[in-house]
C-alpha cells in the first residue's frame, strides 16, 4: 500500500507532491540501517512503516551478533514485508578475508537473506574480485548492492572514481550503487560537518545519464536528505536511514514537511533554499 487508510483522509493530503509510488519501486528507494534494534521494536517498525522501506541493512557486522533463531526470525519476516534485506558490506569484507567468496554467499543465503551489500570501504579489493563476487551474488539469487568509497575520515568522494564504478557494477549485475557517506554522513559526498557541494552532486548525475537512477546516497541526517530531494527530487534513493527517521523522510518526500512542503506545493522536483 502507499497511503495509510483513512476513510476520512484525502489522498492528496497524505501525499501532496503526487510523486510518490507504491512498492516495488524502481526509484525513491528507502534504503535502512539497524544498528541493533530488537525483535519488538522490529515488527513494530515493519507493521507501522514498510509501505515506505525498500532495503534493510543489518549495520557493519552485526548479524554476527545475533542468536541465530532472532537472527532468521528478523530476515524472515523483512522477507514477508517485501524488503531486500542484507548483512552490512563491513562484514562481507571481514568474511572474504578469511574465506571464499562462495561460502559468504551460501551462508547469507542459508539465513534467509535475499540481498547482498559488497563494498571494500575497509580492506582493498582488486577490480577482478570484486566482479567475481558480484556474479557470486547474482548466481546464488542474490540482490546485489555494491558500494563505493571508503569509510576513512578523510575520504571525499571523486567524480570519476564514482561514475566509473557505477558503470562496471552494474555491467557485472549489481542491482544499484551505494554512494559511501558512513553512519556519520562524514565522508564521501559529505565534508567533516556534513555538508555537500550540490554542483558537483548535479554534474555526477548529469554524467551519469540513465545510470544514475541506480544510485543509492548514503544521507544519514536530516538536512542531507532535504538537500538531496531538493537537489535531485522526490524520487533520488536515499540509504543509511535510521530506523526511526523513517516516517520523517517519506514527509520530506511527500511534501509532508516544512523543509520541503512549499517546493512540492510550487511543483519543483530541485532547488531549495
Amino acid at each position: 500500500m502507499l497511503d495509510c487508510d483513512h476513510p476520512f483522509l484525502p489522498v492528496h493530503w497524505a501525499n501532496p507532491s503526487g510523486s510518490r509510488r507504491e512498492k516495488p519501486r524502481a526509484e525513491g528507494l528507502t534504503m535502512v540501517i539497524d544498528k541493533g534494534v530488537g525483535l519488538t521494536a522490529y515488527r513494530d517498525l515493519l507493521e507501522m512503516a514498510s509501505p515506505y522501506m525498500d532495503i534493510y541493512k543489518l549495520g557493519f557486522g552485526t548479524a554476527a551478533l545475533y542468536p541465530d533463531e532472532l537472527l532468521r526470525q528478523k530476515v524472515h519476516v523483512a522477507v514477508q514485508y517485501g524488503l531486500h534485506i542484507m548483512p552490512g558490506g563491513t562484514f562481507f569484507e571481514i568474511a572474504l578475508r578469511q574465506s571464499p567468496i562462495s561460502a559468504y554467499m551460501k551462508a547469507i543465503k542459508s539465513a534467509g537473506f535475499n540481498a547482498v551489500e559488497i563494498s571494500d570501504g575497509t580492506f582493498p579489493l582488486s577490480a577482478e574480485l570484486r566482479r567475481a563476487a558480484i556474479t557470486a551474488g547474482c548466481d546464488a539469487g542474490l540482490f546485489v548492492y555494491t558500494e563505493v568509497g571508503k569509510k576513512a575520515s578523510d575520504y571525499r568522494a571523486e567524480r570519476e572514481e564514482l561514475l566509473e564504478t557505477l558503470q562496471a557494477d552494474l555491467e557485472a549485475g549489481a542491482s544499484h550503487v551505494i554512494v559511501e557517506a558512513r553512519e556519520s554522513g562524514t565522508v564521501g559526498i559529505f565534508d567533516k560537518n556534513g555538508s555537500a557541494d550540490d554542483t558537483f552532486i548535479r554534474d555526477v548525475v548529469r554524467a551519469a545519464g540513465e545510470r544514475a537512477s541506480r544510485l543509492i546516497w548514503e544521507a544519514p541526517k536530516k538536512e542531507q536528505q532535504v538537500l538531496l530531494i531538493c537537489t535531485l527530487g522526490t524520487t533520488v534513493n536515499l540509504g543509511n536511514i535510521h530506523y526511526q527517521d523513517v516516517l520523517s523522510v517519506e514527509t520530506l518526500r511527500r511534501g509532508l514537511r516544512g523543509d520541503t512542503a512549499a517546493i512540492m506545493e510550487a511543483g519543483r522536483p530541485a532547488t531549495c533554499e
